[in-house]
């Protein structure tokens, strides 16, 4: 029989620290009812300790989810761990999962710890937290680059402690595949109690190196658990891709001899779900999930699909999700015909006053575009996902002026603290003109960085237009989403969403890598 591969999640904690990438509670919990349905076996929902809305967050996921883990990150100190404990208390099956840095580097520049100090601290922390919590990981942050003696003396000390998960963090991107799972290896090797924990593996894609390091870590070093996040969310270059871990273990189960517990239909609308909710575009060539990724332009391989698939494709599309796009609903569905396929969606409403809105949503989305999709629904609901009195800045109405010859102009209507403002402004095409007059009233004297607009569903005319808006102001970056019919429309909600999360000026305290 198979060993069984554990699936651990970090799209909603190290994901969620890629710039821009911050989500509201409501949209965490719709993620993590997703990765429910995906059966990812650990989700860590967040860092408790960091933020009071990250506390909520991962309080609310815990008292939601029932099938999956549900663990919350601590650093290796008592205030941290109470409070992941506290957050978990409602949770079906919940883990702390604490860290100090192991490095030479990081204790002396970051931490300013000696090891031996270090080394306290780290069974000070997994025993106060095996008080609190039967499922325990421990990781010892840049542990690939910490000397191997040192390391085997925390991770023996730590098993003893009660440490139930030991988890090697590549945190930088350095490692490469033979010598990652050496490593992982050796220390297994040398540890005495090392057999009373899963050993895992956290890899960053730095080096474009993160799904390799941890198949070898997994392969070389007998590494049961791997750490990831859906497309590879994260800061720098991201983290190992779940989608792509995943289908190479069940591509390749004849080399891995591995079993995973995913339901691999479910990782095409996770991957949707979070590209819509953070802003974050997926690549086309991006394996498993990109739009490109089972299209065949050669003529070559177009006639040897036709003959026979396996000629060219190594897995099918449907059996991670992909499908032609399914017309769900019109303007003539129901209530009851709506609200029924947000469950299907795992997009869960609390209550019937947020239905009725939502459906509202939908009827007048309706009215202006004959063919409603699934990726339009979750758009719908992503879009809305602020409550309107969290809502500094809301769009109330957008006219613009644009013929050749002439400069292109637009007036916005929107609220500002409760208060409707009225600007106009000219540009040099008809969103340029939105933003200047939203920003003349504004006057947040943010940096956009990036202004990107993908059609959530292809094949007409008719799709709605996701557009991203990315601004940066004072040091901090953030992602505004907003989802329309009419590109200038889209524009100007993504802009004014992204103005909503600087005026929110959430403080969070910097986690692991």
């Amino acid at each position: 029989m198979a060993d069984k591969l554990i699936i651990f999640d970090t799209t909603l904690r190290d994901g969620e620290q890629s710039p821009g990438a911050s989500m509201t509670r409501d949209e965490k919990l719709r993620i993590a009812r997703q990765l429910e349905r995906l059966r990812v076996d650990v989700i860590e929902a967040g860092f408790a300790a960091s933020s009071n809305g990250d506390f909520e967050a991962v309080k609310t996921i815990a008292d939601h989810i029932k099938e999956s883990t549900v663990c919350s990150l601590a650093r290796a100190n008592d205030r941290d761990i109470a409070r992941s404990a506290e957050a978990l208390a409602g949770a079906a099956r919940g883990r702390i999962h604490t860290f100090i840095a192991t490095s030479p580097l990081h204790m002396e520049k970051k931490l300013r710890m000696t090891p031996e100090q270090v080394l306290e601290q780290a069974k000070l922390a997994v025993r106060f937290a095996r008080n609190l919590c039967g499922d325990i990981e421990f990781s010892p942050e840049d542990g690939y680059r910490s000397e191997v003696d040192f390391l085997c003396r925390v991770l023996e000390a730590v098993i003893a402690e009660g440490a139930t998960t030991i988890n090697i963090p590549d945190t930088v991107g350095y490692a490469v595949p033979e010598l990652y799972g050496q490593f992982i290896h050796t220390l297994r090797e040398r540890i005495p109690n090392s057999d009373k924990a899963i050993w895992s593996v956290h890899c960053h894609n730095d080096l474009g190196m993160a799904v390799a390091n941890s198949l070898a870590g997994v392969k070389i070093g007998g590494a049961r658990q791997v750490e990831c996040t859906i497309n590879g969310l994260g800061e720098r270059a991201g983290n190992c891709s779940l989608e792509e871990v995943v289908m190479a273990v069940n591509t390749r189960r004849d080399y891995f001899g591995l079993d995973v517990g995913i339901d691999t239909s479910q990782i095409v609308p996770a991957s949707r779900m979070v590209s819509q909710t953070t802003g974050f575009v997926v690549q086309p060539n991006k394996a498993v999930v990109g739009a490109n990724a089972f299209a065949h332009a050669s003529g070559i391989h177009q006639d040897g699909v036709l003959k026979a698939r396996d000629t060219y494709e190594i897995m099918r599309a449907e059996d991670v999700g992909w499908s032609a796009n399914k017309i769900v609903l019109g303007k003539l569905s129901g209530r009851n015909a709506f609200k029924q396929r947000l469950q299907e969606l795992g997009v869960a409403l609390d209550s019937e006053a947020e239905i009725n809105a939502a459906f509202a949503r939908f009827k007048d989305l309706a009215d202006r575009k004959s063919e409603i999709f699934d990726e339009d629904i979750i758009a719908l609901v992503s879009d809305e996902s602020v409550t309107q009195e969290d809502e500094h800045f809301r769009l109330l109405s957008l006219a613009q002026r644009s013929e050749t010859g002439e400069r292109p102009h637009a007036r916005v209507v929107f609220t500002m603290g409760g208060h409707e403002q009225v600007a106009d402004s000219d540009g040099n095409g008809p969103v340029d003109a939105t933003l200047k007059a939203i920003e003349s009233r504004v006057e947040s004297g943010a940096e956009m960085v990036l202004y990107s607009v993908n059609a959530i569903t292809s094949g007409s005319t008719e799709s709605q237009g996701e557009v991203t808006v990315r601004l940066q102001h004072g040091g901090r970056v953030v992602n505004g989403v907003g989802n329309d019919p009419d590109i200038v429309v889209a524009s100007a909600k993504a802009y004014l969403a992204a103005l909503n999360k600087l005026h929110a000026k959430t403080e969070r305290v910097a986690a692991q890598g």
